[in-house]
């Protein structure tokens, strides 16, 4: 049986949104787009991939604050 996780077809759709000019886009298009965005975090976030993610934010962001102690 085949399964797709549900974080692959949003990232799909998601890409070609965020790569259209902001002055194409009228007010309801950019919210279905951050709603389409948060949905795409939350799925991702409690997976390996989103936990790595986020171990890896956390490294650089303390590597930045010890870089300018």
């Amino acid at each position: 049986m085949l399964t797709i996780h549900v974080g692959v077809p949003l990232a799909v759709v998601s890409r070609p949104r965020l790569r259209r000019r902001t002055e194409a886009r009228n007010h309801n298009d950019e919210k279905l787009t951050v709603v389409i965005m948060l949905a795409l975090g939350v799925i991702i976030a409690p997976t390996p991939v989103g936990e790595g993610i986020l171990d890896f934010l956390g490294q650089l962001a303390s590597g930045i604050t010890d870089s300018t102690r």
